[in-house]
């Protein structure tokens, strides 16, 4: 049997003291923002060193190594105190480039220039003495020495010659012919032209060759006759009728009529 019970279902729930959590905690350089209640180190108990105090160690160790002392040089880098000037340098000055003059010589003025007569008048042809060398020693020239030469050589060949010039009998003709191309044969008789053969004309047809186009006109035979034939309407199904004759039509269907689309009916709200 069930019984109404109007109490809490957990009365202990609201009585007394209840557990407390205790807060959230923030991450912070104080303790409460840690899990532990104090701070725990990483190592526990390690030993201290000083990294100052190692180097040193790391020197003195390495110190003992050495055979003698340092080097030391014997004078610190000097620094020239100025421009012209050698102080610092290991060479010193030098003379070439010393700024002292040098000791001058008597001043000899130089020589005159040449000196020349001027131009002798007259164009060179028929006056003499105007060339810069001597003038050329005259030589006597023969005159028409060419021809008398010509002649004096004649004369020694037709001393050396032994008897007179070969002659023929024959008349001393041009090309030893008037003409080069005569010849004395007869000329051989004319050859006759070879007859010309009659020329076939290709065969042509009487009429070029016809289409058919739907009317039988590319075709041997002609077109076949007509035959007279009575226009009767034949109907291959009966014609539904209702009860008072007339024929049956179904009802139309629903007819499209123009609607407005859907980016309109936005544009227009």
């Amino acid at each position: 049997m069930l019984t109404c019970f109007k109490g809490p279902f957990n009365e202990a729930a609201s009585k007394n003291k209840q557990m407390l959590p205790g807060g959230t905690k923030m991450l912070s350089a104080l303790q409460a923002g840690y899990f532990e209640p104090q701070f725990v180190r990483v190592f526990e108990g390690e030993a201290y060193s000083n990294p100052v105090q190692l180097r040193r160690r790391y020197r003195l160790v390495e110190s003992k190594k050495n055979v003698g002392k340092a080097f030391l040089p014997s004078n610190g880098v000097k620094l020239p105190c100025g421009m012209g000037t050698y102080y610092g340098t290991i060479g010193g000055p030098y003379p070439f480039f010393s700024a002292q003059l040098r000791g001058k010589t008597a001043y000899a003025p130089p020589g005159k220039n040449l000196y020349t007569s001027p131009g002798k008048k007259g164009t060179g042809y028929g006056y003499p003495n105007l060339t810069i060398g001597k003038q050329y020693p005259h030589s006597s020239d023969v005159y028409e020495s060419g021809k008398m030469n010509a002649k004096k050589a004649h004369e020694d060949h037709l001393r050396l010659v032994k008897g007179g010039p070969f002659k023929l009998n024959l008349y001393p003709r041009e090309y030893f012919d008037l003409n080069p191309y005569y010849d004395d044969k007869p000329l051989p008789p004319a050859k006759k032209p070879t007859p010309e053969k009659p020329v076939a004309h290709p065969f042509k047809p009487s009429s070029p060759a016809k289409k058919s186009g739907g009317m039988k006109a590319g075709t041997f035979d002609p077109y076949p006759s007509h035959s007279a034939e009575p226009y009767v309407v034949k109907y291959s199904k009966l014609i539904t009728t209702n009860k008072e004759g007339r024929i049956f039509h179904p009802p139309p269907g629903s007819k499209s009529r123009p609607s407005t689309s859907i980016m309109a009916l936005n544009v227009a709200r």
